[in-house]
């Protein structure tokens, strides 16, 4: 009993300084969260409103509900804190699932069959690719933040590629299913346009952003590395994500869209650390100076560095969770790997001896996003 007292004080300590280090964490100046007109907020709002009211019982509505109930929760958090950046991350990884939820329910004559899948396919195809994925970058060019607009990017592909996913998943499984994918490129191009809606005036410019094609075969060539048994077998779902998110950056850096890449990019090197031998280890001291350090760089240069302020705010929320199964390796991650490899991607591109030829071929299958 008495070692668990200590270990409940020792918490306790640990917990205080947590709570200290996130509050000396640097970022945007704060400013009311939940200001009249304000786009961000009132999606946040929006979506929680539809959860928070969603009895539905059906197969999509409840797996729905308890993947995006945290996910809005901590953008709601974020937002209230003054992490906008953070919030409008989490909204976008739950605004995909609630979209596609209910352009599922406004449409439900769609899913009574193949022919009347592919008829609303037909008509939502001419809103959907109205806007060619170029026009769409275009229309991104002028939003500030550059992490803003890194959100928007990422979310152009998806528009085309859920929509053609839609109608041959549809056919290979059934209409309702092929209705919800329909629904999710639908939701993306609302996402790209809230995008848009957010663009902020700022004097800070923006980095240097290049292509990263180093950065992707490097990760890559780790990722292959480390996807042996027995994690390749125990913990597959988180490898498929971080593969995932990989692939999403080649395709934004091959489509010219470097701000989206970068963003994916980091994503990717951020999930991938859990599943190495050695991951980064959480320190509450040298982590929480760590990260104090880089919001002071990137603070000082004049440069718009709101993507590495996104991580910055990750971690910064990575340390507020006050749960007894929070380890804080989020925010390690971040200051051990993530934020060093943004700080590396905006300078020049180093080279890489050849690759040796492969000798095998591994391919991670997603269907496309979900």
């Amino acid at each position: 009993m008495a070692s668990v007292r200590m270990s409940q004080a020792l918490r306790g300590a640990a917990l205080g300084a947590l709570a200290l280090a996130a509050a000396c964490v640097s970022l945007d100046a704060r400013r009311p969260a939940q200001s009249a007109g304000d786009p961000l907020a009132a999606e946040i709002a929006r979506w929680s409103a539809f959860v928070a009211a969603d009895t539905a019982s059906d197969g999509y509505s409840v797996p729905i509900r308890r993947i995006t109930t945290p996910a809005l929760a901590q953008a709601r958090a974020s937002l209230e804190r003054g992490r906008r950046l953070h919030a409008l991350l989490r909204l976008g990884a739950t605004r995909t699932y609630l979209g596609a939820l209910a352009y599922r329910r406004e449409h439900p004559e769609a899913a009574r069959s193949q022919e009347a899948l592919a008829a609303e396919w037909q008509r939502a195809g001419a809103s959907l690719l109205a806007e060619t994925p170029e026009a769409a970058a275009r229309s991104l060019a002028a939003v500030r933040p550059a992490a803003v607009r890194a959100m928007g990017e990422a979310a152009i592909p998806a528009v085309r590629i859920s929509y053609d996913a839609s109608l041959e998943y549809g056919r290979a499984t059934d209409a309702d299913a092929g209705l919800y994918y329909l629904g999710e490129a639908a939701a993306q191009r609302e996402f790209v346009a809230l995008c848009r809606s957010l663009a902020e005036t700022t004097a800070a410019r923006e980095p240097a952003f290049r292509p990263l094609g180093p950065e992707l075969e490097a990760l890559q060539s780790e990722m292959l590395a480390v996807y042996r048994p027995p994690v390749s077998i125990d913990r597959h779902a988180e490898f498929i994500g971080a593969s995932a998110a990989l692939k999403e950056a080649r395709e934004l850096d091959a489509a010219g869209l470097p701000r989206g890449a970068l963003l994916r990019y980091l994503q990717a090197v951020l999930r991938l650390q859990p599943l190495l031998a050695r991951p980064p280890v959480f320190e509450a001291v040298a982590t929480s100076a760590k990260l104090r350090g880089f919001a002071d760089r990137l603070a000082a240069d004049g440069l718009d560095h709101s993507l590495g302020r996104l991580f910055l705010e990750t971690a910064q929320s990575d340390l507020e969770d006050t749960s007894t199964t929070a380890t804080h390796a989020t925010a390690a991650a971040v200051a051990e790997v993530v934020l060093p490899r943004y700080l590396a991607a905006l300078e020049p591109a180093k080279r890489r001896p050849p690759s040796p030829a492969p000798q095998v071929t591994v391919t991670l299958v997603r269907w496309p996003y979900t």
